[in-house]
């Protein structure tokens, strides 16, 4: 009981201080005689306590304790965070990682890549011409050893297909319903997956974020423990998107569970940052290499070349190749494959082909993957004799046979870029040399007639692979509906559906919502409506988009109850209208001053799950404001805090509008003071309709300390000359000329034109000569005003009597050489 009492104290005491679960750990491994193998799984028999394990091992993630191994520190990485480098290292040093200076500023190990660092990944100037990334090459000596790699997990069906996967899935799926029966539920059936079901369970996720969460989750779990595999798989999962810093924390967790990392593990990392777009930060991850004592081989380097060239930075990557054979790490095909294709993306093809006709002296013949590359991008371009040369350069230099691939490949990339005869040119004489063309490549040639509108042509195309025996299948069939569709050809569309049924070709999805846009384009949205409710009879299942289009054909023929209508059927199958969507019918709604019943849509929207955004709210507001129900619409401004949807500057300057048209401009001041003190910066919008409707009521006073406020968080270079061509036009000259020494400070073009209006506007008041005392304010500020207004200011000025300040107007542009002393006796 003592004993128990003091471990439960101690427990406490540990859960307080986070930073001792370090100490937790070795207390429970020497009171407990837990003994560490190598994988990292306590030995005994002894349950822990669930509570603290899950706390201990969450901690895991966050912080980096340095737990004592009996394993090879160089082969699991367990002293890159803390420990002195490995021997692998000192391979590192000729590259300028060891001994380079920008290493302190690097930090340590994986926490080099935080979220919030604020260098920038692409740095111009100074930084530019650094290949601080590039020197961890330098200090390897060559001769690296190729050790056996962890095995891949190559998804099957197989594994997909098992029942405990499919039951996890399923439970996942149920996740935002979760209670402990069902988490105790997917524990029990965890611990029965083996490693490679586990994968399988990871890709088979739709949204990888779920998959990682997953993952995490499991890591957690009592008695299990992820497999080396399992980790590779995430990795592999994560660099196919933007999530760096959860590859970076899967790459950490390895370290602390002590699986080995190699290379391979280090090239996914460095891919997902290149995905989100941190070049540098991808770059960093050979330091972390470095420091994890890991010697880089030819794959991490492959993946390094492929990152600079995917990041536009063809240079760093000629110059990695460089002292990679410096090192002595021979490239590869795909080491040259990569730098063809950053200067094929840069347009330099010439350099590219000359690079391919290098690569025999290098020691590395190119493959068809190399001429392919170039050949794709001579197509986008229409140089067709330059692909026919290159495909004779490729049989007579590299011994390459232009085969199937070959022109499947031509074909497929000349009809992509709307080249269809030249495709089928090359398809051909693919026939003509004997090669099968199959159904694909005739499809490819179809679609591209189609897009451009040659819809006679695609039919010929459609005939003639059945003269061969390549019967279309349904991608043909559905290129050619579309086509018919677009060019409002919508009976023979309809033809066509029919003679897909004739040749034994079931139409899909894709096709009817192809026909269904058709109709609908056409103004037959009513029969497109009937056709989808045929569907189950059919044997055709509408998705997100068959909904989508024909909700905008009920919507662009003004039925509008039938397209609110449809969107709530929509809702029910699972499918959910887009913000854009929403907010089109919203706005055909409000265009027919229907906006309470544009509300109660909007509304059941947003309580369905659909993704309900400020922009819908704000259209809803603004249809009140033209209804002028304003109470409304302040009422609707306050549902949006309710709904957590912050209004944004045009929410606020739509309501301002409102208000100052009916005279409420108290009301609008609070508004615009509300809109700054919650951070909102006021847009130009904002700016032209508080100038005006202060200047409408004549406010002036008032909408100089507003302005002040709100030049203070968006300058606005304009506002002032806004505001003096606004009370021109209102006839509050006065005030206008009492902001005039506002405008000229600057001395600019645009408030030239602005004392232009002002001087126009007291000569059409009668008072010439204010117009001259703006004109030689004008001139003081060394801003020459239009000759010909000043003209008509001085005949003015004559014509009451004013014969000195005529003289001196027109003084100033003789003085200024503007005009001829001779011109200036004429006048």
């Amino acid at each position: 009981m003592l004993f128990n009492f003091k471990f439960r104290s101690r427990i406490r005491e540990t859960l307080a201080n986070p930073h001792k679960f370090r100490d937790l750990f070795e207390f429970r491994a020497c009171v407990i005689g837990v003994e560490v193998g190598p994988a990292g799984k306590p030995r005994s028999s002894f349950q822990f306590p669930s509570y603290v394990l899950n706390t201990f091992f969450s901690s895991l993630s966050s912080r980096n304790p340095n737990p004592s191994s009996h394993s090879n520190p160089s082969l699991y990485g367990e002293r890159d965070d803390f420990d002195a480098i490995g021997e692998g290292s000192d391979r590192f040093k000729q590259m300028g990682f060891g001994e380079s200076r920008d290493l302190g500023h690097f930090g340590s190990g994986l926490d080099d890549l935080d979220d919030n660092e604020e260098s920038s990944d692409i740095e111009e100037g100074g930084n530019d011409h650094k290949d601080d990334d590039l020197m961890v090459l330098n200090s390897f000596t060559g001769g690296y050893r190729q050790t056996e790699g962890i095995r891949r997990f190559e998804g099957g069906e197989d594994e997909s297909r098992h029942p405990l996967v499919r039951e996890i899935c399923r439970l996942i799926e149920l996740r935002s319903a979760w209670n402990p029966k069902l988490e105790g539920e997917l524990r029990h059936l965890l611990r029965s997956l083996k490693p490679r079901q586990v994968c399988a369970v990871l890709q088979l996720q739709t949204d990888e974020r779920v998959a990682l969460r997953f993952f995490y989750w499991a890591d957690r779990q009592w008695r299990y423990r992820h497999d080396p595999i399992v980790y590779y798989a995430m990795l592999e999962i994560l660099s196919k998107t933007k999530l760096c810093q959860g590859a970076k924390r899967v790459l950490r967790l390895m370290a602390k569970r002590r699986i080995e990392r190699r290379p391979e593990a280090f090239g996914y990392v460095m891919v997902s940052y290149s995905r989100a777009g941190k070049l540098r930060n991808a770059m960093r991850v050979l330091t972390m290499m470095q420091k994890a004592g890991i010697e880089p081989d030819l794959s991490i380097c492959n993946t390094a070349i492929h990152v600079l060239v995917m990041g536009n930075r063809l240079d760093k990557a000629v110059r990695f190749l460089e002292r990679m054979q410096i090192v002595e790490i021979a490239p590869n095909v795909i080491t040259y494959n990569c730098l063809i294709k950053g200067y094929c993306d840069l347009h330099r093809l010439e350099d590219a082909i000359e690079l391919i006709a290098e690569m025999p002296f290098k020691g590395c013949s190119p493959d068809k993957i190399s001429y392919y590359t170039v050949m794709g991008f001579l197509c986008k371009e229409k140089r067709i004799k330059e692909v026919r040369l290159l495909m004779e350069k490729m049989l007579k230099d590299s011994n390459l046979l232009p085969d199937q691939v070959t022109y499947n490949t031509l074909v497929h990339m000349l009809s992509k870029h709307g080249h269809g005869d030249e495709a089928l040119e090359f398809l051909r004489e693919a026939e003509e040399r004997r090669f099968r063309v199959d159904k694909v490549g005739y499809s490819a040639i179809v679609h591209s007639f189609c897009r451009e509108g040659r819809m006679d042509k695609a039919k010929e195309i459609v005939n003639e692979m059945f003269s061969k025996g390549c019967i279309p299948d349904v991608v043909t069939y559905t290129s050619v509906i579309n086509g018919l569709c677009q060019e409002r050809k919508v009976d023979q569309a309809k033809k066509m559906l029919r003679q897909m049924y004739k040749h034994g070709c079931k139409p899909n999805t894709v096709s009817y919502t192809a026909l269904l846009n058709g109709l609908c384009k056409n103004g037959n949205s009513l029969e497109a409506r009937e056709m989808m409710n045929m569907s189950e009879e059919e044997w055709w299942i509408p998705n997100a988009i068959t909904y989508s289009v024909l909700m905008h054909g009920f919507r662009r023929e003004g039925k509008l109850s039938e397209a609110c209508d449809l969107v709530r059927e929509m809702i029910k199958k699972g499918f959910f209208p887009t913000p854009v969507e929403i907010n089109l019918l919203i706005q055909s709604l409000c265009q027919e001053e229907k906006v309470d019943e544009a509300k109660r849509f909007m509304e059941q929207c947003l309580n369905n799950g659909c993704a309900v955004n400020v922009v819908n709210f704000t259209t809803v507001i603004h249809g009140f404001c033209q209804k002028d129900d304003l109470e409304a619409a302040l009422s609707l401004l306050d549902d949006m805090y309710l709904s957590n949807k912050h209004p944004d500057a045009v929410t606020y300057t739509t309501i301002i509008d409102a208000l100052g048209k009916k005279g409420r401009i108290e009301e609008a001041t609070k508004l615009a003071m509300k809109m700054l003190r919650v951070g909102l910066i006021p847009t130009p919008v904002t700016y032209r309709t508080v100038i005006h409707q202060y200047c409408r009521m004549g406010r002036v006073e008032d909408l100089l300390k507003l302005l002040e406020k709100m030049l203070s968080r968006q300058e606005c270079r304009t506002a002032y000359n806004q505001v003096i061509e606004k009370l021109c036009s209102f006839g509050n000259l006065e005030q206008a000329y009492k902001l005039l020494g506002k405008v000229l400070r600057t001395a600019s073009k645009i408030d030239a034109n602005t004392c232009h209006m002002l001087m126009e506007s007291y000569l059409s008041k009668g008072i010439p000569l204010m117009s001259y005392n703006v004109a030689c304010r004008m001139f003081n500020r060394n801003l020459i005003p239009d000759l010909k207004l000043c003209e008509k200011v001085s005949k003015k000025l004559m014509l009451e009597g004013k014969s000195e300040e005529a003289d001196k107007l027109i003084l100033r542009f003789v003085e200024r050489g503007r005009i001829s002393p001779q011109c200036q006796l004429d006048l």
